[in-house]
């Protein structure tokens, strides 16, 4: 019956279809099942043969359908006539599938619209109701916040005073990373924030009544819960291809919120200022002390080597060499005098005079020679010979020697120290001044609220599938 439908026959194919199934005995229910009954008996309604065959000319011998009487207009029934002129009570099958389909689709359709209903109501009380608790809170609670940024850089000093007049005119270069990692550490550490609140009282600005209950601070709250809403308020980065340290300070009143931002750089600079002092002054209280020690030696020998040529009075090596210098002249002219006396005394009749005067000269040369000789062993045996005393000037002398080089060398490894300490010295360079901000940066009430509605649908929709997953696993 449905194909038969959905062929989309006319209402005339249908009325000569329910007048031939009448013409060959047939009941038909309607005119779908006289077409269905008339092609189950094999025969085609919408041939032409048979709808000639219920054309009837007038005057005509062929009796009508039904046994007619003549001239009467013959028009097709429902139901045929014979004393059932009542519509039956039979239900086609095919009709009763379609209205039991009808009604499942229907009772499907009523039930999703109950838990389309039920899941609206679901997610205006677990979503809809938080987003717009929060966006009213955002909106007209929230204690409006104000933001001060700046950012400063830390330097350290490249130049050297002892490279010439050019050396305070060399470029300085960034610090490394490190320097600036430990002072973000530091304002970001407690101790800045115990000493921030001892100084225009930190705490005791959160703690005003002014602020919103989710916003402000307990008056009693301790150490550590003042440090959270220090992390919260005081934010600081640092870019390490730029060098540059941000820091965003937030605050209830934007005079307040500069003055904790100025605070917090001057914090920063004296941390910067004693990053290095330790260094330097170790570096330079080793090169100082190595240099007066070498002072001191310098002096002790020089001391040492005048008291040396006081108490000698005179210089033993000159007199030494004196002495040399006179014994060999002493035996150069003894030697002469032995030539000139052997001469004389080859002389077969030597004069006597003369050979006397020059035994005389000989023995008067050994004479002084020997005492030479003597003064000169004198002068180098014994413990305060003049050699000794030579010895000890030398000593001293190369004493004085090693100390004027050491002091040298001291000199300029102080200088190196100085040089040193100079480049150690980090500056704190502020780029973007801290400047009291007119409008509030916080809160943000629409991406605030935005992020509320996707924080709690989140929530939601993973609490949905966790107890649709729970279910069904239990249902199996």
């Amino acid at each position: 019956m449905d194909a038969i439908r959905r062929e989309g026959l006319t209402g005339r194919q249908l009325r000569m279809a329910r007048r031939v199934a009448q013409k060959h005995g047939l009941a038909p229910t309607s005119d779908f099942d006289a077409v269905r009954l008339l092609r189950a008996e094999g025969i085609d309604p919408f041939q032409r043969s048979n709808m000639l065959e219920l054309v009837v000319p007038q005057g005509g011998s062929g009796a009508a359908p039904n046994d007619a009487p003549q001239g009467r207009v013959q028009l097709p029934q429902t139901v045929p006539a014979g004393g059932r002129n009542m519509p039956s009570t039979d239900i086609n099958p095919m009709e009763r599938r379609m209205r039991e389909i009808s009604v499942i689709q229907a009772d499907i359709t009523r039930r999703r619209r109950r838990k389309m209903a039920l899941l609206m109501v679901r997610l205006l009380f677990f979503v809809g109701l938080p987003t717009i608790m929060g966006g009213y809170y955002f909106y007209n609670i929230a204690t409006p916040m104000y933001a001060t940024d700046s950012q400063f850089l830390i330097i350290q000093n490249e130049g050297s005073g002892g490279l010439g007049p050019l050396g305070g005119l060399l470029p300085t270069q960034f610090a490394n990373s490190a320097d600036s990692i430990a002072t973000q550490s530091y304002l970001q550490s407690k101790d800045a924030m115990l000493r921030l609140d001892k100084d225009v009282g930190f705490v005791s600005h959160f703690s005003q009544p002014g602020i919103d209950p989710i916003q402000r601070m307990d008056p009693d709250a301790s150490n550590e819960e003042a440090y959270k809403f220090y992390k919260k308020n005081v934010k600081i980065g640092y870019d390490p291809t730029e060098g540059m340290i941000r820091m965003e300070v937030i605050a209830a009143d934007p005079k307040v919120a500069a003055v904790f931002s100025e605070h917090l750089l001057d914090y920063a600079e004296e941390r910067v200022n004693g990053l290095s002092q330790q260094k330097r002054e170790d570096g330079m209280r080793d090169a100082r002390t190595a240099y007066e020690q070498t002072v001191k030696q310098r002096r002790d020998a020089q001391e040492a080597l005048i008291k040396l040529q006081v108490e000698n009075g005179v210089d033993p090596e000159a007199v030494i060499a004196s002495i040399r210098a006179q014994i060999s002249n002493y035996e150069t002219l003894l030697l002469e005098k032995e030539l000139e006396l052997a001469a004389l005394l080859d002389n077969p009749r030597p004069n006597r005079a003369k050979v006397d005067g020059v035994q005389g000269d000989v023995r008067r040369i050994g004479v002084q020679l020997d005492r030479l000789n003597e003064r000169m062993n004198s002068a180098t045996e014994g413990t305060n010979s003049l050699a000794q005393q030579a010895v000890s000037l030398q000593l001293a002398q190369a004493d004085l020697a090693a100390a004027d080089m050491a002091l040298q060398s001291s000199q300029t490894q102080m200088e190196q120290a100085r040089t040193e300490a100079q480049r150690q010295v980090r500056y704190l360079t502020i780029a973007v001044q801290p400047v009291a901000s007119q409008s509030a940066s916080y809160p943000r009430k629409f991406e605030n609220t935005i992020l509320t509605f996707l924080i709690f649908a989140g929530i939601y929709l993973m609490l949905s599938l966790t107890a649709s997953i729970l279910k069904e696993q239990v249902t199996k």
